[in-house]
C-alpha cells in the first residue's frame, strides 16, 4: 500500500465521503495505520476547511458534517477537450500497460464532472479518430510505465533486450528519457555495457527490471535533440544533404527535424541524415511547400526525377 501522507489524508477523505459514520480504529484498519496516526489525519482535513465531527469515547466515531459535500471538478469546454483528446490518444498509440488505464480514468472523471462538461468528453470519444501509431508498427507489450517511472526517479534499471544485429544482451542502464518516434516508443540513456550513451527500441526489450541504484541526469539534456542526431548518424545504406530554400523556423514547422539534423546556411537550411529508404525520403521531400537542392546522393536525385516523371503523367491525363 502507497504509504505518502498526502494520499492517505486523501484516502481517508474518501472513506469519510463513503461511509455516513466510521470509527477510528476502522479507519485506522482500513488505512493501516494506528489510530493515532487518523487523528493526525482529521486534524489535517480539518486544517484545509473539511469539516469532521468527532464523537468521543473509546469507540468515538468519525462523519463529515451534514449536507457537505466536495463541488465537483470544475473544467472549461477547452480543458475538457484537452482531457479528452489526451485520453484518445492513449488508446491510439495502443500500449498494453496503458490501455486499461484510459477506461478507468475515464469514469474516475465522468463520475465527478458535471452533467454539461461529461457530455463534452463522451462526444469527443465517439465523433473524433486519431491516427498516430503505425498500424504495422503498432507497440505492444512496451515496458513504457516502468522506464518513464524510472526516468522520473533517475533510478537505473536491467534491460534484457533483443536486437537483430547482437541477438539478447542483459545490459544496466540509466533511462534520461523517451520519446514517440516514427511509430515506436525509444528510450535514451547511458548503457554500462557498451559505457556510452544508447538508443533503445522498447518493443525490443524483453524485460525491464528496477534497480535500487541512483544516476544523475546531464544538466538540459534533450532527448529529442539526441534521437535525432542519432537518426542521422546511423550507418545506412544513403548519406542525404539537402539545401532547403527557407528558413530555419519555416523548415521546423513543417516537422522536418523529426527526419533530419537541420542547419542554418548561406542559402537557407541544411537537411542532413541517413536513409536506407531512397524512394521514401524522395516523397518526403516532394510534398514540402518551398523549393530545396539535392546535394547528396545521386539515388535521390534519381528517385525525384521518377516522382516528377509520374507527376507529369498523371497531369497530362487529368482532363482538361
Amino acid at each position: 500500500m502507497n504509504r505518502r501522507p498526502t494520499t492517505r489524508v486523501l484516502a481517508a477523505l474518501e472513506l469519510l465521503q463513503t461511509e455516513r459514520r466510521i470509527t477510528g480504529a476502522e479507519l485506522a484498519r482500513r488505512l493501516d495505520v494506528s489510530v493515532r496516526t487518523v487523528r493526525r489525519y482529521i486534524a489535517a482535513l480539518e486544517d484545509i476547511g473539511i469539516p469532521v465531527t468527532a464523537e468521543q469515547g473509546r469507540d468515538g466515531a468519525y462523519t463529515l458534517v451534514a449536507g457537505f459535500k466536495l463541488p465537483p471538478m470544475m473544467f472549461t469546454d477547452e480543458e475538457a477537450l484537452a482531457l479528452a483528446l489526451g485520453l484518445l490518444a492513449v488508446r491510439e498509440l495502443n500500449i498494453a500497460e496503458a490501455v486499461p488505464a484510459v477506461d478507468t480514468a475515464q469514469a474516475k472523471l465522468e463520475r465527478v464532472m458535471p452533467e454539461s462538461v461529461r457530455f463534452r468528453l463522451s462526444n469527443v470519444r465517439e465523433t473524433v479518430r486519431l491516427d498516430i501509431a503505425d498500424p504495422h508498427r503498432a507497440p505492444a507489450n512496451v515496458p513504457l510505465g516502468t522506464l518513464s517511472a524510472a526516468a522520473q526517479a533517475r533510478r537505473r534499471v536491467r534491460l534484457r533486450y533483443e536486437s537483430p544485429a547482437s541477438g539478447t544482451t542483459v545490459r544496466n542502464f540509466d533511462p534520461y528519457g523517451l520519446s514517440y518516434q516514427r511509430g515506436r516508443w525509444y528510450a535514451v540513456g547511458l548503457c554500462h555495457l557498451r559505457g556510452e550513451m544508447r538508443t533503445f527500441r522498447l518493443d525490443r526489450i524483453a524485460e525491464a527490471v528496477p534497480l535500487d541504484a541512483p544516476f544523475e541526469r546531464p544538466d538540459g539534456f534533450d532527448v529529442l535533440d539526441f534521437i535525432t542526431r542519432s537518426f542521422a548518424e546511423m550507418p545506412r545504406a544513403h548519406a542525404v544533404e539537402v539545401v532547403l530554400r527557407a528558413d530555419l523556423a519555416t523548415a521546423q514547422a513543417v516537422r522536418l527535424s523529426r527526419f533530419g539534423l537541420l542547419e542554418p546556411c548561406e542559402n537557407g537550411v541544411t537537411l542532413r541524415t541517413r536513409t536506407d529508404a531512397i524512394e521514401w525520403y524522395a516523397g518526403l521531400l516532394a510534398g514540402l511547400p518551398f523549393d530545396f537542392e539535392i546535394v547528396r546522393p545521386p539515388e535521390l536525385l534519381d528517385a525525384m526525377r521518377a516522382i516528377a516523371a509520374r507527376a507529369t503523367r498523371a497531369a497530362a491525363r487529368a482532363p482538361s
